[in-house]
């Protein structure tokens, strides 16, 4: 297998974990650990993207572009990405993250909605920034309807893009299955993004290695939405096992993990019952935190939550529902 590009999403993904509470000295700290690794791809932003800090998703401690000005002084030759959905972001905040210096724009949006994406990948493009499509919840949908999704964003100005599992929902055929087809129906490269709510995120990575895919992503100690996502020291030493030459410096990724986010942990990131609940029914991870609150406020089973909103397919920007869900869920149970 040829040697793919590792994206760490410690200070995107794992923002999700932390409340938004990253300080611009931690960014700088450990953006400046993971460029002297010689990790290729660093994101930043609020953990639902650039103008994420909002009453809905979850406001951020501090000031975004502060975070992202950290990173990008710290970068040394690595890049610096930030991710971007489109109704969260805006133009302006496209603009700014691209005056600030980012080189990289990841692009998300529900897995059936690649239409959207296409006045942001054109101006992405204009201001000279490589681009990411990310395809979120792509379990909910076979691979050809992935690949046409995926073309689409090839077709507005993609240099990549990724098969993402937003619920930690998929096993590694599947994996496999939307990977291969994606390859074999774009030009471009292929990525992949787990999370680890079924306790696959190292295994399903490297299930997409096999089927082609050129781009991974990975968060310092699994830090991460719900279950947290595949730990990037991790998949650095399975590669190493694999004999597949990164370039990246596992002792540095170690040493990064354990001093410098370990600490951060709010909670224990382990598979637990909501974790496994979200998985098992294919619920967008960043749901998790606002579920517990939710659940807290009505007295429900956070799993029951959980799997009401698997059964209305509930996809990011639906965050709304999980009020609904709990109150009707607490009104039944009133009743009974």
């Amino acid at each position: 297998m040829k040697k793919p590009i590792v994206t760490d999403t410690t200070l995107r993904d794992g923002s999700h974990a932390v409340s938004h509470s990253f300080s611009p000295s931690f960014v700088g700290e450990v953006v400046s650990k993971l460029a002297s690794a010689s990790v290729p791809v660093i994101e930043v932003s609020h953990g639902s993207g650039l103008g994420g800090s909002t009453i809905q998703q979850g406001f951020s401690k501090f000031d975004e572009w502060k975070l992202i000005e950290s990173a990008v002084a710290n970068k040394k030759q690595s890049k610096i990405a930030s991710l971007f959905v489109p109704g969260i972001g805006t133009i302006p905040e496209l603009n700014t993250a691209a005056d600030i210096g980012i080189d990289v724009l990841r692009i998300a949006v529900h897995c059936t909605e690649a239409d959207v994406t296409q006045q942001y990948f054109e101006q992405a493009k204009k201001r000279g920034l490589e681009t990411v499509g990310f395809l979120m919840m792509s379990h909910t949908q076979p691979a050809s309807v992935l690949a046409e999704q995926a073309k689409l964003m090839e077709n507005y100005g993609a240099d990549c893009v990724y098969v993402v599992d937003s619920a930690g929902a998929l096993v590694p055929d599947g994996v496999r299955d939307r990977v291969a087809k994606l390859k074999e129906s774009l030009s471009i490269n292929v990525g992949f993004h787990a999370h680890n709510n079924l306790g696959l995120a190292i295994g399903n990575t490297v299930a997409a290695l096999e089927a082609g895919a050129d781009q991974i992503d990975g968060t310092l100690r699994g830090l991460g939405a719900g279950a947290g996502n595949a730990p990037t020291e991790v998949l650095v030493a399975v590669l190493n096992k694999m004999e597949i030459v990164t370039g990246i410096d596992l002792t540095i990724l170690m040493d990064a993990a354990e001093e410098i986010i370990a600490p951060v942990f709010q909670y224990p990131l382990v598979i637990d019952r909501d974790n496994l609940a979200a998985g098992y029914a294919g619920v967008y991870n960043s749901f998790l935190l606002h579920v517990r609150e939710a659940a807290v406020k009505f007295d429900i089973s956070p799993v029951a939550i959980m799997e009401e909103l698997g059964r209305r397919h509930a996809v990011a920007g639906q965050e709304d529902w999980i009020l609904d869900v709990a109150l009707e869920l607490a009104q039944k149970q009133l009743v009974k």
